[in-house]
This record gives structure tokens, C-alpha cells and sequence, in this order.
């Protein structure tokens, strides 16, 4: 009986420490300014984005957003399509997610608007209203597709590669 209570009271005051260390920890960080996320941190971690949402890159006056291969980032994203002008989802076989698609974005003129690389199964792009092409690569498979970005609202284009 002895050994049980010993054991109780060796338990909870390792679960006190453990319990203090991590608020000593959080307030250290509150105290030192420390705030993840740049320009130059892709992840979702500590970004100012927030609610699993990767970080917004830019390239000219295009922002857009890719990932979504973990499940937190995934839901942030098609959550998030509404928000964004253009959303791309990225498939192969029994719907896998894939990653690492190479997208160009031209306009109606053919001039280059966004040259990137989806770092998972869902990109979102900002861009003003008017026609465009979308060309993906996966690996050595080239897909293009015509999109319309309405004055209002949304447009989608889904990619899906065999790639068995």
C-alpha cells in the first residue's frame, strides 16, 4: 500500500515538472518575441497564415498556397478554396495525393504568370479575372487545361496522372 502511494506521489510530481517546464517553456517564447513562419519557411509551422495553412508565396503580383500532404494542412486548404480564385487538386490512382507538380500558368497572350512547384495534392492561386493555361508536369507527364477565373467566384481544374 506504502509502494502504491510512492509511486502516486513520484507520478504526479514528475507530471508538475513536465507541467511546468512546457508553461516555462511557452512563456520564454512569449517573452523573446520567437514567431516562426517567413517568406522563406514553406511549412504550415508557426506561419502567419494560421489553421494549418502553408505559407503564401508570391511571384509578381500572383500569391498562392500548395501542400495539404498532412491532414491538418490538407482540410485548411479545401477549406480554403473558396477564398482563392483558382484551386488545383493533384491525383493518381485510387485518388493518391501527389506532390512535387510542376505548374506553369500562362495568360491569354502566353506570357508567363506562374512558374512553381506544388509541394502537395492542392495549390490555390490568386489571379485576376481572365483566361489562362494551366500546364502540370508529374514527373515525365505533361497535362494542360484551359481555366476561366470569373470577375466572381471560383475556378477548379483537377489533374489526375495513371501513373502505374
Amino acid at each position: 500500500m506504502k509502494t502504491q502511494r510512492k509511486q502516486r506521489r513520484i507520478v504526479a510530481a514528475a507530471v508538475c515538472a513536465a507541467l511546468t517546464l512546457g508553461l516555462a517553456g511557452g512563456a520564454y517564447a512569449q517573452a523573446s518575441d520567437v514567431t516562426g513562419g517567413t517568406t522563406t519557411d514553406e511549412s504550415s509551422a508557426g506561419n502567419a497564415n494560421g489553421g494549418g495553412l502553408p505559407q503564401i508565396q508570391h511571384q509578381g503580383d500572383v500569391s498562392f498556397v500548395s501542400g495539404g500532404v498532412g491532414l491538418d494542412e490538407s482540410k485548411a486548404l479545401q477549406q480554403a478554396q473558396s477564398q482563392w480564385p483558382l484551386s488545383m487538386r493533384f491525383t493518381g490512382p485510387g485518388s493518391d495525393f501527389l506532390a512535387d507538380i510542376h505548374v506553369r500558368i500562362v495568360d491569354a497572350h502566353d506570357g508567363n504568370v506562374l512558374t512553381a512547384t506544388s509541394r502537395g495534392p492542392y495549390m490555390l492561386v490568386r489571379l485576376r479575372p481572365g483566361r489562362y493555361t494551366v500546364h502540370a508536369q508529374y514527373k515525365d507527364n505533361d497535362q494542360t487545361k484551359a481555366v476561366t477565373i470569373p470577375a466572381k467566384g471560383t475556378a477548379k481544374a483537377a489533374f489526375y496522372w495513371n501513373t502505374q
